[in-house]
């Protein structure tokens, strides 16, 4: 068994199973900081044995971890984090990294249509990240011929020449991206997956995630507020298709949250803006490939159909994170206007050339 050292504390991971996270979803207690925080970093250090830190990851899953944990294995990911932050303040888009597998991953060209309508935005993403191992980010940007493995530094300067970055998980977050294997072996999502979109390498004051149920949101929320080394003002988060970071069509609760203030929440009813959309219209063959063109296509004023309705309530909701807009509604006449305008298809061309 690992044991205490100088360089941790007197928690190695097979104590903490014995003594306060594995003894049950019902009976296991929760960690301190001090705790988590050591947890993670032999994490990082590869010093659990393999069949220890299944279990553990497995704990984590089963209690479910508050706030206070996740702050604090986020803030141990910070300390191994390259940032570079771009002169602009975009909005981060922390999308799943483990991607999607049947509908448009539409983030590319919503991002852009923000762009042009003045909000900055960056994504994030891994390649091929456990469990689901889907197309993501990096993925779609590759289809379209945007240069993808870049230095944290080259990520932040095309943010500024463009309005729209891409940052590669393995460049500005390699302790993590080292994990690879070890998440693979487990089958099924841990922790890391959920503090992964919340990185922020390019210190964005804005966070825009996606969650599945109104508390998961909170609890994301509440961790941005325990940790120590977050600088997140605002933070929007919404029902995501798929997980992802798109809208999903009907009626999506939105939840937000500005630094000093309440979280509020409300719901966009896509029907209202004249789109009588299904997540069975968005869905797609191939996601890399099909998300790529129909991008394209788009941005290009080539298609005005319902995939082109979804990237305008995307862009809308992207320019109303970053407060360009007081409402949705607000947000998808900027949006459209941006969209009718050469802009977008010149934000892409920049991209490709960058």
């Amino acid at each position: 068994m690992a044991s205490a050292t100088e360089r941790y504390g007197d928690w190695p991971l097979k104590r903490l199973m014995t003594e306060v996270v594995g003894s049950g979803h019902k009976s296991a207690d929760d960690m301190t900081r001090d705790q988590a925080s050591e947890a993670f970093r032999r994490i990082l250090d590869d010093d659990p044995d393999r069949t220890t830190l299944g279990a553990f990851w497995l704990a984590n899953r089963w209690k479910r971890n508050t706030p206070e944990e996740l702050g604090a294995y986020v803030d141990v990911m910070a300390a191994g984090v390259e940032t570079a932050e771009p002169d602009c303040d975009p909005v981060d888009c922390g999308a799943n990294y483990d991607g999607k597998g049947r509908t448009a991953l539409l983030g590319v060209a919503a991002g852009l249509v923000a762009a042009a309508a003045g909000t900055p935005v960056v994504v994030h993403s891994g390649d091929r990240v456990p469990t689901q191992k889907q197309d993501a980010y990096k993925h779609v940007l590759d289809e379209l011929g945007v240069r993808t493995e870049l230095s944290p530094d080259e990520s932040a300067e095309m943010t500024d020449e463009v309005g729209f970055g891409f940052y590669y998980q393995p460049a500005f977050a390699p302790e993590v991206d080292a994990l690879f294997d070890r998440r693979d072996k487990m089958g099924v999502r841990t922790f890391v997956n959920t503090i992964e979109t919340l990185a922020n390498p390019a210190s964005a004051s804005v966070h825009l995630g996606s969650f599945y149920h109104l508390p998961y949101a909170k609890r994301i929320i509440d961790t941005f507020g325990a940790s120590e080394t977050s600088d997140i003002e605002r933070v929007v988060m919404f029902q995501g298709l798929e997980g992802y970071d798109d809208i999903r069509p009907g009626s999506t609760k939105v939840a937000v949250w500005d630094h000093g203030s309440e979280i509020e929440d409300f719901d966009i009813e896509t029907p209202e803006y004249g789109m009588d959309l299904e997540s069975d219209d968005l869905g797609v063959d191939d996601v890399a490939v099909d998300s790529a063109a129909i991008t394209e296509e788009i941005l290009r004023g080539d298609r005005r159909d319902q995939f082109a309705d979804a990237v305008a309530v995307n862009a809308a909701l992207r320019i109303y994170a970053g407060g360009g807009v007081s409402d949705i509604s607000e947000g998808l006449d900027v949006a459209r206007e941006a969209i009718e305008s050469a802009e977008p298809a010149d934000r892409l061309d920049a991209l490709r050339a960058f």
